[in-house]
């Protein structure tokens, strides 16, 4: 499907909740849950839960799960979206297992963490998925900004959330992170012993991918200072027009800054390498969401990297010992190195499964790639 009829599709989805095909809408074949009960199994103050009337996400949904808009603060303030996910034959009465998913970096809850949280639902798992802070649906008077900080506390945020709903058993709390929240989740998972169990998936490293730049091509000291001066000139830009300015940055082959408002161009040039083509293939195609900064909405605040420069992710993870971590990544994945990074830095329990064939993109919605059985038996063992 093209992008524009992708999107025209998405936006009639703000005025109609149910869609005839798959992938869209709930379909509802069960006796669904109502959201006022589910919120009166609720003991967090500043949460709500409601019902998912305006679906747009954009992998196949499963009809027998049951999804919820929720909504929780952080310790800031912020208010994050979420959706939650309710196991098969959903008992409000029980305690169930419970996990919170986020990611990819720039991604929302409609896209991959969705998929990964309704997998999760699938084999009797209470999960939410969730819009980091400013971005998605979640609160921020500035948009599309990211904070090393704030996205590791919102992933404890999603902890208060669930471990204080009735139906789950607060001793049996999980987390997930994909690709760049995957370096938050274990962060929080290093502090937060309510975390008892942790997996990434294509994972990354944001403040050693941004602050030294992707697959170890390492920044010289000459080309971090370009930058630096790039970041403060932008910052300075903002603050005389008192607006946030979008714009990614990189260097060319001779050491110039590039920006862009977009995180792709419409059109990828011939040449593009794959790791390019593989991003833009699932967020400008297969699962493009018009709220995803990745699906070419403008792009990150170009302010954004302040914090990535100045605080580095996963510091104490070897404090997560004894609790148990799980590290999925791809052969062919250009992220495989940040996996492999982190695998030698955690203390057991640990394990780390390299996907045979599957490349960093693959492991956001291939069914046939991702070990959703190997991701389930995991947290079956770890939170028993």
């Amino acid at each position: 499907m093209k992008k524009h009829q992708k999107a025209l599709l998405i936006a009639a989805a703000l005025w109609v909740s149910t869609f005839p095909f798959s992938g869209f809408g709930t379909g509802a074949a069960y006796a669904a849950t109502p959201a006022a009960v589910l919120q009166a199994r609720s003991q967090m103050k500043q949460s709500s839960i409601s019902e998912l009337t305006n679906d747009t996400r954009v992998f196949k949904v499963d009809p027998k799960i049951e999804a919820k808009n929720v909504r929780f603060q952080n310790r800031y303030g912020f208010d994050i979206a979420g959706h939650l996910y309710l196991p098969k034959n959903f008992d409000a009465q029980k305690q169930y297992k419970a996990v919170v998913v986020s990611g990819p970096f720039g991604a929302v809850k409609e896209q991959s963490s969705g998929l990964y949280a309704q997998e999760m639902a699938k084999h009797g798992y209470v999960a939410v998925a969730f819009d980091p802070s400013m971005t998605g649906e979640s609160g921020g008077t500035r948009r599309n900004m990211a904070s090393p900080d704030i996205f590791v506390e919102d992933y404890s945020a999603a902890v208060d959330f669930i471990s204080n709903l009735k139906f789950v058993n607060p001793d049996k709390v999980g987390a997930i992170g994909i690709c760049g929240l995957s370096g938050m989740a274990l962060t929080a998972a290093a502090n937060d012993t309510r975390i008892k169990a942790v997996a990434t998936s294509a994972m990354y490293d944001m403040s050693d991918s941004i602050r030294n730049h992707y697959q170890g091509d390492y920044y010289t000291p000459e080309q971090r200072e370009k930058v630096k001066e790039h970041l403060a000139v932008m910052r300075d830009k903002e603050a005389k027009e008192g607006q946030a300015i979008p714009g990614s940055h990189e260097l060319d082959a001779q050491g110039h800054i590039i920006s862009h408002d977009t995180m792709f161009p419409d059109k990828l040039p011939a040449d593009a390498n794959s790791v390019v083509k593989g991003f833009y293939d699932y967020y400008v195609g297969r699962a493009y969401h018009p709220r995803s900064i990745n699906s070419n909405t403008l792009a990150w605040d170009s302010t954004t990297p302040y914090g990535f420069f100045n605080f580095s992710l996963m510091e104490h993870i070897d404090e997560i010992s004894p609790r148990p971590v799980l590290l999925i990544t791809g052969e062919k994945a250009h992220s495989k190195y940040f996996a492999d990074a982190a695998y030698a830095k955690l203390k057991a329990p640990k394990r780390e499964i390299v996907v045979p064939g599957a490349t960093h993109t693959d492991l956001y919605d291939q069914m046939d790639k991702i070990p959703f059985a190997d991701l389930v038996q995991f947290f079956d063992d770890a939170l028993k």
